[in-house]
């Protein structure tokens, strides 16, 4: 049938990247929804939990002196890459403290982002490699209000919108959610950005 084949060719693997440390939090109840979500429109989950994996995001005196070996530089983050490699798509779900990313996503990108993986370097010419990435998508809460982000740039949506899109198939869509104002929410703020994921994720 078309419409199977069309759905099966829109099926992806989908990683989804996690970063907060507490079971409780508003934080990982989106990440439990954007992983239902995804699985519900059929793509194929792969739930990295960072905190609950026990990542190490320190990016050691070994890790910097092969940083530009591959695939040396890969040895200790092996599992990681293998997961990285292997997604079609990309989703990041995670607080944004002092206006960038908490120091464990920060420290995934550091170590596992590597020469070989996420890019290629000949001659100082730098070329991405991770063209195999169909689709990126953010679901961000933050302290600050739009307006504060905005004064300060916006660190953490230039990176999805702007360096990480650079990254990944060209033309590639990007979908960036965020909850601002996370100080002054309530329940029914919390209510409809979750509702507001389900959908997205669901049409992803």
């Amino acid at each position: 049938m078309p419409g199977h084949d069309m759905e099966l060719f829109n099926t992806m693997r989908v990683l989804v990247l996690h970063s907060h440390p507490l079971d409780e939090s508003y934080g990982r109840a989106l990440y439990r929804q954007t992983c239902e979500s995804l699985t519900k429109a059929g793509h194929e989950v792969d739930g990295c939990n960072l905190y609950e994996e026990g990542f190490d995001p320190v990016l050691s005196a070994h890790d910097r002196t092969v940083y530009h070996d591959y695939p040396e530089n890969t040895v200790l983050v092996k599992s990681h890459v293998e997961r990285l490699k292997a997604a079609e798509a990309l989703v990041i779900v995670t607080p944004v403290w002092n206006f960038g990313f908490p120091a464990m996503l920060k420290g995934y990108f550091d170590r596992v982002w590597v020469k070989g993986v996420s890019f290629d370097l000949e001659d100082g010419k730098l070329t991405p490699t991770l063209r195999h990435i169909r689709k990126l998508a953010a679901v961000m809460t933050y302290g600050a209000t739009p307006w504060r982000a905005f004064l300060v740039g916006n660190p953490p949506k230039k990176i999805v919108t702007r360096v990480l899109r650079a990254q990944i198939e060209i033309g590639a869509p990007v979908k960036y959610l965020a909850h601002y104002d996370m100080n002054n929410c309530t329940e029914e703020t919390r209510a409809a950005f979750l509702a507001r994921v389900r959908k997205v994720m669901e049409d992803f």
